[in-house]
C-alpha cells in the first residue's frame, strides 16, 4: 500500500512540525504586542485630534480678542452715530465688523468729518427674500444675515459672535466677564429684554432684542449661519432681525440666557433713575442713546458718555454699582451708584425702599398713559415738592493710585429751593474704594458692597467703599 499523501513521517518533517508548535506561543505573543501597540497609538491620535478640534479649552480665561463684533448700520445713520462706536470699539484690540447697505461717500469734503475706528462691510443682496411686515422696514432682513455673513468669514480664533446697532454702546470689559461664566464650546443665546412691557408683550419675554445686544456662542452661530436662510422664508410677516434670530434659535431648541447688564433702552427722556438704581451686575450695554438725554447734566451726549467711560477705564466691574451707608451722627441716607452719580437723603431711607428704579423718564411709546407703570421692573415715583428731594451729585473726576480709586462728585441744583436743613451747604462728595476685581465664585454669586462716612463736614463728605463682614446688615445704626 502506498504511503498516505496526508501523513508524512519522515524525521525532517516531525522536527519542524515540533518546532512550530514551540514557537506558536511565541508568534501569537508577539502579534498580540503589535496589535496593542497600534490600538493604544491609534487611542494617543484620537485623543489628541479630540483637543485640537475643541478649539479653546475651558482652562483659557476669555479674552476681548474672542470676541467679533457684528454691527449693523447703514450708509445714512453711520457718519452721525459712529462717535458711539468710536467710544468703546479700539483697533487692533476689538474685532468686529460694521456692515452696510451701500458704500459711504468719503471725499475730500467729509473725509475729515468722518473717522471711524471699525472696519466696513457692505452686506450681500437680500432683495430675493420676502419681507410681508406692513409698515416696517425690510432691512431687518440684511440685519439679521449679519449673522450668516460675519460667521461665513471664518475669522480665527473666534468664542463669542456679539451682534448690535450702530447706536449700542458695550462696555467690552463687562461683557468679557460676564461671558467668562458660559462654557463657549456649549449652543448659548444670550441678551436681555426691554424695558417696556408693551414691547416684550409684543415680540417676546423670552427675545434678546437686538440693540442691547445679542451674544451667540461660536457653535451655534456656526449652525444657525447654515439655517438661517430657510427661517427667513418662513418668517417674512415679522417685523425686526432680532425678532427673526429668536425664531430661528426656538426652532433649534434654544433658550435665552438673560443677563440684566443688557440694557435696551426703550425708555424716553432722563436715564437718571434707571443709571442710579443698577442692577447688582456688570453694565454691558446702553442703546438708543439718541432718544434720551445726555446722561450727564451740562454736556451732549459724546461728552456725557466720554465722562462714564472715565470711570469706565479705572473700574469697568464698578461702574454704575449702587452702594448704600448711613451718616447716623446727621441722619444722612447715602446712595452711590458708582462712577456716575451719589444721592444724599436726609432721614433714615431703609435699603429696600432705595433699590427701586426713580422714575425720571417717560414711557418709549408716546401714547401710553404716562401715569401707568409700563415697564418690567419696578419704579419709585418722585416727590412734585423739589425740596423733598435727595441732593444729587454727579461725577466729576476720577484718578487712582496703586490700592485706592478716588471719585469725586459735585452737586446739582436742579432748582432753588429754601433748604434749611443739614444738606443746603454741602457741595461735594469724595468716594475712596478699592478696584473691584471678583473671582470667578464672587461673581457667580455677587454681594452688594459696604460703605462708611470717614468724615463729614458743612461743604463735603467723605465715604469709603468696602466689602460687607460676612454677618453685616445695611441700615442705620441707631
Amino acid at each position: 500500500m502506498p504511503p498516505s499523501p496526508y501523513h508524512n513521517h519522515s524525521p525532517r518533517n516531525s522536527q519542524t512540525q515540533t518546532l512550530t508548535t514551540r514557537l506558536k506561543p511565541l508568534l501569537i505573543l508577539f502579534t498580540s504586542i503589535i496589535l496593542l501597540y497600534f490600538l493604544l497609538s491609534h487611542t494617543h491620535i484620537s485623543q489628541n485630534s479630540a483637543t485640537t478640534t475643541t478649539p479653546y479649552p475651558l482652562s483659557t480665561p476669555t479674552c476681548i480678542h474672542h470676541l467679533v463684533f457684528g454691527i449693523a448700520s447703514s450708509s445714512n445713520s453711520f457718519p452721525k452715530r459712529q462717535s458711539y462706536i468710536n467710544t468703546w470699539f479700539h483697533p487692533n484690540v476689538t474685532r468686529g465688523y460694521v456692515f452696510l447697505d451701500e458704500n459711504i461717500n468719503t471725499n475730500n469734503n467729509n473725509k475729515k468729518k468722518f473717522k471711524s475706528s471699525i472696519p466696513r462691510l457692505i452686506s450681500h443682496d437680500t432683495s430675493h427674500f420676502p419681507y410681508t411686515f406692513r409698515g416696517g422696514l425690510r432691512s431687518a432682513i440684511r440685519v439679521t444675515r449679519i449673522v450668516k455673513e460675519i460667521v461665513e468669514l471664518n475669522l480665527p480664533n473666534v468664542r463669542w459672535y456679539v451682534f448690535g446697532d450702530d447706536d449700542t454702546v458695550f462696555f467690552t470689559d463687562n461683557l468679557v466677564k460676564t461671558l467668562s461664566k458660559y462654557d463657549h464650546n456649549k449652543w448659548y443665546y444670550i441678551g436681555s429684554n426691554s424695558e417696556s412691557f408693551e414691547q416684550n408683550s409684543r415680540y417676546s419675554f423670552e427675545m434678546a432684542f437686538g440693540g442691547g445686544g445679542i451674544v451667540i456662542s461660536y457653535p451655534l452661530a456656526k449652525v444657525l449661519a447654515k439655517v438661517l436662510d430657510s427661517c427667513l422664508l418662513r418668517y417674512a410677516h415679522l417685523y425686526g432681525s432680532d425678532s427673526r434670530i429668536f425664531s430661528c434659535l426656538a426652532e433649534l431648541g434654544v433658550v435665552l440666557s438673560h443677563e440684566p447688564g443688557f440694557h435696551q433702552v426703550d425708555i424716553r427722556g432722563n436715564l437718571f433713575g434707571l443709571l442710579s438704581s443698577h442692577p447688582l451686575a456688570p453694565l454691558v450695554s446702553l442703546h438708543h442713546l439718541d432718544s434720551v438725554e445726555p446722561i450727564f447734566p451740562g454736556m451732549n451726549r459724546t461728552q456725557a458718555l466720554e465722562q462714564l467711560f472715565s470711570a469706565v477705564k479705572v473700574d469697568p466691574l464698578r461702574v454704575l454699582q449702587q452702594t448704600v451707608c448711613y451718616d447716623h451722627s446727621k441722619s444722612l441716607t447715602i446712595s452711590i451708584s458708582w462712577g456716575y452719580s451719589v444721592q444724599v437723603f436726609e432721614g433714615n431711607q431703609l435699603l429696600p425702599d432705595l433699590l427701586p428704579v426713580q422714575r425720571t423718564f417717560l414711557p418709549w411709546k408716546r401714547s401710553l398713559n404716562v401715569n401707568s407703570n409700563p415697564f418690567t421692573f419696578n419704579v419709585k415715583e418722585l416727590s412734585r415738592d423739589s425740596c423733598q428731594k435727595s441732593a444729587i451729585f454727579f461725577l466729576e473726576n476720577i484718578s487712582s493710585k496703586t490700592n485706592e480709586i478716588q471719585s469725586n462728585y459735585s452737586r446739582q441744583l436742579f432748582k432753588k429751593c429754601p433748604q434749611i436743613g443739614i444738606l443746603k451747604d454741602l457741595e461735594q462728595i469724595r468716594v475712596l474704594s478699592p478696584k473691584l476685581d471678583l473671582d470667578a465664585s464672587q461673581f457667580q454669586a455677587q454681594r452688594r458692597h459696604c460703605c462708611d462716612v470717614l468724615s463729614s463736614f458743612d461743604k463735603g463728605m467723605e465715604i469709603g467703599i468696602r466689602p460687607c463682614g460676612d454677618e453685616e446688615l445695611i441700615f442705620m445704626t441707631p
